[in-house]
């Protein structure tokens, strides 16, 4: 039961946030270019970077209940609190992307934690990813409900100020199911002396796969911020069919590929995942009509459907369990550093781009894709080691695991560098 209040919380929240897809529309309608909305996103993506660290620390502090339910409360408030933009210029817009991505960053990150700390590491990948089916249900119904509330050639003031107050409202009733999903959660446990945050980070880092996290995180998040912009310079003016096809084809291939991880290995899985998203940039390429979003929304629901659980379960693995929340928060860090780094980028390279001549949107994704290979190849090299299935658990101790691979030799589970974290 829990689960699935916590899946069905999950979905609400989701639904909201593919509802922001239009948020592109938000700055065009205020006079801003996708120059200024890759600014606005990325310096968002600066206070959930920043707030990732302390709520971890206040997750495994104050248990992720009170975490998860306020922040609800505050994407709540901020989602009504846009009615009042009138510019794209002032700090207003970027205080308050910052504080809808900390809200966004406290969600995510405690019901992971919470459906996670509730496993063994052997099974985390396959639970994270059954949760994230909920995102991808979300994806479709909000992409869907976007279009029917924006879905017009001209997009005026009030239909954007009435897809925030549903966001907001959203975000009330997801607060009723996290309150379902934690009650009678007995409350952490307080210790005497805490060590310090970035001593903790220091000492169970997970190594190279946050470069795959940065990576990912900025070419997954390419659809939710430039989709729109794109299909409007292809005179295509709804989007929704796009994750129409991505979120059902990524609940069929997590479900697919839930056990995979124990059968081949993270980093295999990781490697074929990241394959597959640079080719789903690519086929953007030929796109000219909107059915032809087809093609790279497969691409994209495949990918995000390996990736999202395999790269989480390998960097949170690292961490022992009393530093499980700590651990969620580093991994989704990383995929926030993407979109931090990754939205200005791309923006820069739509706008400069056609100031010299090249084609805006085919630049930018032939530069993600050469990124992503470039990545993938160097993590492959430096994961060599611990390549394979990891078949049995010998050892748990003091939070300290271990695990015999399967063609021999043994793995801890502290350290740093490429950590592979999961066994039967």
């Amino acid at each position: 039961m829990p689960f699935w209040m916590a899946y069905f919380g999950n979905s609400l929240v989701t639904i909201a946030v593919a509802l922001l897809y239009r948020y592109a529309d938000f700055v065009t309608l205020l006079g801003g270019s996708e120059f200024h909305l890759g600014w606005i996103v990325g310096v968002g993506m600066i206070g959930s970077l920043l707030m990732r660290f302390a709520l971890g620390s206040g997750i495994d502090r104050y248990g992720p209940a009170r975490v998860w339910i306020g922040s609800l409360a505050a994407f709540a408030l901020v989602c009504f609190a846009h009615l009042g933009i009138s510019s794209y210029q002032g700090p207003a817009i970027y205080l308050l992307r910052i504080a809808l991505f900390s809200a966004i960053a406290g969600i995510f990150g405690s019901s992971i934690t919470f459906i996670s700390g509730r496993v063994s590491i052997a099974r985390m990948a396959e639970l994270v990813g059954m949760l994230g089916t909920s995102g991808f249900m979300g994806m479709v119904i909000g992409a869907q409900w976007g279009d029917l509330l924006c879905g017009t050639q001209t997009v005026q003031r009030w239909q954007i100020d009435r897809l925030f107050v549903v966001c907001g409202l959203l975000a009330i009733g997801a607060m009723w199911f996290a309150w379902l999903a934690t009650r009678g959660l007995p409350a952490p446990s307080r210790r005497r002396r805490r060590a310090p945050l970035l001593a903790l980070v220091r000492r169970y880092q997970p190594g190279t796969v946050l470069v795959v996290g940065i990576a990912v995180g900025a070419a997954l998040a390419l659809p939710a911020t430039f989709l729109r912009t794109y299909a409007a310079e292809l005179d295509i003016a709804r989007i929704g069919l796009f994750f129409g096809v991505y979120a059902p084809t990524a609940i069929i291939t997590r479900v697919a590929t839930r056990r995979m991880p124990e059968q081949i290995g993270l980093v295999p899985m990781t490697l074929i995942g990241m394959a597959v998203l640079s080719a789903g940039d690519l086929l953007f390429l030929p796109v000219g009509a909107e059915w032809q979003f087809v093609f790279p929304a497969v691409g994209f629901g495949i990918s995000h459907a390996i990736l999202f659980p395999t790269i989480t379960a390998t960097g949170s693995g690292a961490f022992p369990v009393r530093y499980r929340g700590l651990g969620t928060m580093v991994i989704l860090a990383a995929f926030d550093a993407g979109q931090l780094v990754g939205a200005p980028a791309a923006g820069a390279i739509v706008h400069f781009s056609g100031l010299v001549g090249l084609p805006r949107y085919p630049t930018l994704f032939v530069t993600m894709a050469v990124i992503l290979g470039a990545v993938g190849i160097g993590y492959a090299l430096t994961s060599r080691r611990v390549a394979g299935p990891l078949s049995r658990r010998v050892e748990s101790r003091g939070g300290r695991l271990s695990w015999v691979r399967s063609g021999g030799g043994r793995v801890e589970g502290e350290g740093s560098g490429v950590v592979f974290r999961v066994g039967r």
